[in-house]
């Protein structure tokens, strides 16, 4: 049977529009938000399918979809499960907005980023192994994956950035308090280091192939560490929320 991938793109968004709706209406209650560790991984994971339904348009990601779908379905009902609690932030605050929509499309970037990289890994042993595995063949070009790669790098890479200005320079503006040296933000600092590092040997050195895929998964170790790593702990072992 023929696809038809416009048709495709339209009932992914149509889920898209579905999926919001049960991933954002918990959040909302009234000027405040709550994110709770379920909630905040179901709201990035939600992010990150809703940046590849627009890159669908303009690159070839077939194929992408066989990890994403379940990893929205786990994460839904991981938010169902344990949707945690956080301390509630007045949404008048702009400064506090921006770091929050800023922070997690940061975080949505480089999961997709992670994952890309897990995918060339497949990849590249496929070749070693010279195994045609239907998965493996239904994924993009080795290539074409690490161009992805790369760019969704550098464009979270720039929002961390304004992240942890947001979060550090403007602690007061933001937090309503000064900034403190916490495990978020040296985990945070880490892992802008790590994926500053990772794109200024790319573009010096031509870091490229397990280089960059070692070091992309670095990165994004550290950023989990910092934030949904911090979350997990307080709020399902330590119960503080």
């Amino acid at each position: 049977m023929p696809r038809a991938p416009r048709l495709e793109h339209t009932l992914l968004g149509v889920v898209l529009l579905l999926h919001a709706l049960a991933v954002l209406q918990p959040l909302a209650g009234g000027p405040w938000v709550s994110l709770g560790v379920g909630r905040a991984l179901s709201v990035v994971v939600w992010l990150m399918l809703v940046i590849y339904w627009t890159c669908s348009f303009f690159y070839r990601v077939e194929g992408l979809q066989i990890f994403m779908m379940p990893l929205a379905m786990c994460t839904l009902l991981f938010a169902l499960l344990f949707p945690g609690s956080h301390v509630v932030h007045d949404l008048s605050n702009p400064a506090f907005v921006l770091h929050i929509l800023v922070s997690m499309m940061a975080y949505s970037l480089f999961a997709i980023g992670a994952l890309l990289a897990v995918l060339m890994l497949v990849l590249i042993k496929a070749l070693h192994d010279k195994r045609g595995l239907p998965l493996v063949r239904q994924l993009p070009p080795l290539l074409s994956l690490e161009k992805m790669m790369f760019q969704v790098i550098g464009v979270g890479f720039l929002l961390l950035t304004v992240s942890l200005l947001t979060g550090i320079v403007f602690s007061e503006e933001v937090f309503g308090k000064p900034a403190a040296l916490t495990h978020k933000t040296v985990f945070g600092v880490l892992s802008w280091g790590l994926f500053g590092a990772l794109l200024l040997g790319r573009k010096l050195k031509g870091w490229r192939g397990k280089v960059a895929i070692r070091w992309t998964l670095a990165g994004f170790a550290a950023l989990m560490l910092a934030y949904i790593g911090t979350k997990m702990v307080l709020e399902l072992v330590l119960h503080r929320y």
